[in-house]
Parts: C-alpha cells; sequence; structure tokens
C-alpha cells in the first residue's frame, strides 16, 4: 500500500504527458533529431553532451524510431521523479494529502515541458531528485552506507548524461561537510566516490583524448548565452519556473534548512542552496536548477501537513492552488493546439504582454519557439530526398548532403532513415567527428542545405541552383533552401576540408 500513491501519481504523469505530446499536430523538436543521430554514431562522448543519451537513442532506432519511443524517454524519467518525490514525502512522515501535494507540485510546474522533449534534461532532474532521496535515507536513524553507495552510482550515471553534474556533486559534498563531517573520516563515503569516478570514467577519459571539448563548449556558451545572464534575472526566472508550487516550495526550503519535518531534511536545503550559489556563480541558465527543486516539493509538502493538521478545507484549498495557476498556461506549456490556432490564441493581450512569442532574436512571432522549433521538419526531409532521387542513376551515390546547422542534418536523416541515401552531414556541432571523407572518385553532386549566401557558390560548380524550400508558414525554418551543385571544383573542396580542420581544432583546443 506504500507505494501505491507513488505508482498512481507516476502513471498519471505517464499518460497525461503522451496524450499531451502533440502527436499528430507537432513533429520533434530540433534538438531531439539530432540526439536520435547518436545512436548512429555510438562513442563514449559527444560535443554537445556526454553519451547517456546516445544509449537511449540506439535503442529507440533499434525499436523503430516512431514518436511514442522518442517520447518514451522523458516521459518514463519524469515518472519515475514524481514516484520518487511522492515517496520521498512519505519517508519524511507525509501522509496521502502530503504525498499527493507535493506529487501535484511536480505536476503542474517547469517539469510538464521538460518531460516532454528528448533531451538530457529530464534524466538529469530524475538523477538530483533521486540522489537527494538517497542523502534524506542516509541522514535519517535507519540510513544506511548502501545508499551512499547508491548515491555514487547516481552521481556516475548523471555525469554520463550531462556535466552539469559536477555542480551537483559539489553541493552535495558542500551539505556532507555540514551535516555530516565526520562520515569524510570512514570508508562509504570515499567507496561511493570511488564508484561514481568508475562509472563517470569513460566519458571523462574521452574529453582527455579529444582535447577537452567541453572547455570550448562553455567558452561559446558564456560568450553567446551565459554572459547575458544576470543573478537578478536568474533569480526571477527561478520564481516564474516553479511559480504554481511557490506556496509549497519556498516553505519546504526554509523548512528544510531548519531541521524540519525531520533533521534529515536539511540536507536537501543545503544542496539546493549550495547549487543554485554555483549556478548563480558562473551565470547557468535558469533552467539548470530545475533538479534541485522536486526534492523541496515532498519537504514543503509534509510542513504544510503540520500547519493544517486541524484545517481540512485549506488542505483542500492549497491542493488545488497549484491546478488553478497551471490551467491558464496549458497551450503555452504544451503543443496541443494546431499551429494556426496556437498562432491565433497567441494573439491575445496577456499572451502578448507574458512575451511567450518572443524567440532569441527579441522578435515576437506567431508562435513560441520551442513550437516552431518542432514544424517543417518533414518537408525538408521530403524535399532533399525527392531532390536526391532525382539525380542521374549513374551518379546518385557521389552525392554529399551538407546542411548549415545540426537540426537540419538531423532531421534529414531521422525522416530518411529507411530510404537509401547518404546521411546528411554538416559542419555544425558533433557533425564534426561524422563528416565524411573525401572520396577516392571527388562527389559529383552536392545538396546543400540552408546555404545563406549561394551567390558565392556560383562559381565552383558547372551548375548550381534552388531545388527546394521549406514553405510551412509557422516553422521556424521557414525559407531554408535546398541547393543542387553538379561536379565541384577541387578548390571548393579543398576549401571545406579547410574549414572542418579549422573547426575541430577550436573544440579540441588546437591539438594536432
Amino acid at each position: 500500500m506504500k507505494r501505491s500513491l507513488p505508482l498512481l501519481f507516476a502513471l498519471i504523469k505517464f499518460i497525461s504527458g503522451l496524450l499531451l505530446a502533440g502527436y499528430g499536430t507537432y513533429e520533434l523538436q530540433r534538438d531531439e533529431y539530432l540526439y536520435l543521430d547518436y545512436g548512429h554514431h555510438l562513442a563514449w562522448g559527444y560535443i554537445e553532451v556526454p553519451p547517456l543519451t546516445a544509449l537511449q537513442s540506439w535503442v529507440t532506432l533499434a525499436l523503430g524510431g516512431g514518436f511514442f519511443w522518442v517520447k518514451m524517454w522523458p516521459l518514463l524519467w519524469g515518472s519515475l521523479t514524481i514516484y520518487v518525490v511522492v515517496r520521498l514525502a512519505q519517508r519524511l512522515g507525509g501522509g496521502p494529502w502530503a504525498q499527493a501535494l507535493a506529487g501535484v507540485c511536480y505536476l503542474t510546474t517547469a517539469y510538464g515541458r521538460l518531460n516532454l522533449l528528448f533531451q538530457p534534461n529530464s534524466f538529469e532532474v530524475f538523477s538530483f531528485t533521486l540522489g537527494l532521496y538517497l542523502l534524506v535515507r542516509h541522514a535519517q536513524p535507519d540510513g544506511q552506507p548502501r545508499h551512499l553507495y547508491w548515491l555514487g552510482l547516481v552521481l556516475g550515471l548523471s555525469v554520463l548524461n550531462k556535466y552539469t553534474a559536477f555542480f551537483f556533486g559539489a553541493a552535495v559534498v558542500a551539505a556532507l561537510l555540514l551535516t555530516a563531517p565526520r562520515s569524510f573520516g570512514r570508508r562509504p563515503v570515499w567507496l561511493a566516490a570511488g564508484i561514481a569516478l568508475l562509472v563517470a570514467a569513460p566519458t571523462l577519459w574521452w574529453q582527455v583524448q579529444h582535447g577537452l571539448p567541453f572547455r570550448h563548449h562553455m567558452a561559446l556558451l558564456h560568450s553567446t548565452q551565459l554572459v547575458h545572464v544576470s543573478a537578478a534575472g536568474f533569480w526571477r526566472e527561478q520564481l516564474v519556473l516553479c511559480v504554481a508550487a511557490l506556496l509549497v516550495w519556498v516553505p519546504g526550503l526554509w523548512a528544510a534548512l531548519r531541521g524540519r519535518p525531520v533533521l534529515a531534511a536539511r540536507v536537501a536545503g543545503l544542496v539546493y542552496v549550495g547549487g543554485l550559489l554555483i549556478l548563480t556563480l558562473l551565470h547557468g541558465k535558469s533552467y539548470y536548477s530545475l533538479g534541485y527543486y522536486p526534492a523541496l516539493f515532498a519537504v514543503g509538502a509534509v510542513w504544510w501537513q503540520a500547519q493544517l493538521a486541524h484545517r481540512p478545507r485549506w488542505r483542500m484549498a492549497l491542493l488545488a492552488v497549484p491546478v488553478l495557476l497551471w490551467v491558464p498556461f496549458v497551450y503555452n506549456i504544451f503543443p496541443v493546439l494546431p499551429p494556426a490556432a496556437m498562432a491565433h490564441f497567441s494573439q491575445q493581450p496577456l499572451q502578448q504582454k507574458l512575451g511567450f512569442t518572443h524567440w532569441e532574436d527579441g522578435k515576437a512571432h506567431a508562435l513560441p519557439q520551442d513550437f516552431a522549433d518542432m514544424l517543417g521538419w518533414r518537408e525538408l526531409a521530403d524535399k532533399t530526398y525527392q531532390a536526391y532521387q532525382a539525380l542521374p542513376d549513374s551518379t546518385r551515390a557521389r552525392t554529399l548532403i551538407k546542411c548549415d546547422n545540426y537540426g537540419q542534418a538531423a532531421a534529414i536523416n531521422y525522416y530518411n532513415r529507411d530510404r537509401l541515401m547518404p546521411a546528411a552531414t554538416s559542419f555544425n556541432g558533433s557533425y564534426l567527428y561524422w563528416f565524411p571523407a573525401v572520396p577516392a572518385r571527388p562527389w559529383r553532386h552536392l545538396l546543400l542545405v540552408g546555404e545563406g549566401h549561394p551567390v558565392w557558390l556560383t562559381p565552383y560548380f558547372k551548375d548550381f541552383h534552388k531545388v527546394g524550400e521549406i514553405t510551412h508558414p509557422y516553422a521556424r525554418e521557414k525559407g531554408t533552401t535546398i541547393y543542387l551543385g553538379t561536379n565541384p571544383t577541387p578548390a571548393l573542396v579543398a576549401r571545406a576540408t579547410t574549414e572542418r580542420r579549422s573547426a575541430l581544432a577550436a573544440w579540441e583546443n588546437n591539438m594536432p
């Protein structure tokens, strides 16, 4: 019976997420195509993220790669996360009402969108939440060394998922130093650290072998995105991400830091403070913090249980608050309205004021950026395939498909995965490692997708003309072109080779 309510919330999370994922209305999101392409190039590391996502991609593609199998992973990690949250509320002394409140808080906050996208973020939130659960369990009177050993495994897997796990790990170490400093003189802590390091070792070694591309990734992020993140803006967005649960996680943080409802909860509050402090100092993106909140939902729910012990009406009201705050934003969170209907909805004065349709370019558009990034990809893949099929049979195999960005290349590969044609590639991201070597017999045809300056390339081909374009009115990639070039000159091939080597050297810190 103890597990029935956690399992119920996990089931609700999975089924509701699947129903709200936009199947038949929207396609996959740009990043999802990239991560799926990892499944064709298994390795211990990638320019963007460590290898755990690639393993999921390989399984997904082995199962056919359909929409359900893609979305199964984030929904699975989200379901397991809410299960851990409700179980944590149980372990802290929460009854059915407190457990329900903790679960409702997770269902009605930023995790609704997060757990729809096949990205490393869903597993990150799950691993951080499970890590905090194990820390609390270890700090309780019946805590065992095995809780630390499991924590070591979770931390190691978290590093295999995203390198931001190091920030969480640092916060965990700081929290243990403050709450249980004597544990560092005992074997279990160091065995747990050894387990974490052993599990993470393959991807760390891959980083060393490739010149630590993580450093270049962080430098690019800092110069193009993180430099614009202010401490005030970061903390302002913290209130927005989990606004529906604000009345729960804020008291939960305060209670945890005071050792309430049990002393073991203090570690959850300290990890939150340490992790958020690190992210603030490093100008981290606001959503990097999402793994630190679910545990506070459980602590806050149990704290409220004590405060409202004799006020059943107030309890029901508090349980309804997150839902009432969540309902007005359902259409902004989940891709359920068709694009035209969503564009009309976005023109409402309140929606314009909230700025949901403002993109990275700072301009207002018809749809939210994420939704626009789920459109036009199949059209691009089909038109690329049609252009390839139109080539002469005798020279068709000698074709290179080069795209401007990873989203274009990955989407073409995903939708054409069962068709006979060369894989699309790019000089963007991990495609630098997958770019094909110059063949002994020169390429006869080049299909260039997203070429921004086609006029410049005309002299390098015997014939060069446009053969396709994305026309979907709401797609973020609307206007992306497909050009066909025949008989590229050796000078162009040499130029492309030099450009790739230069880009790769930048990622590998100029390693020979």
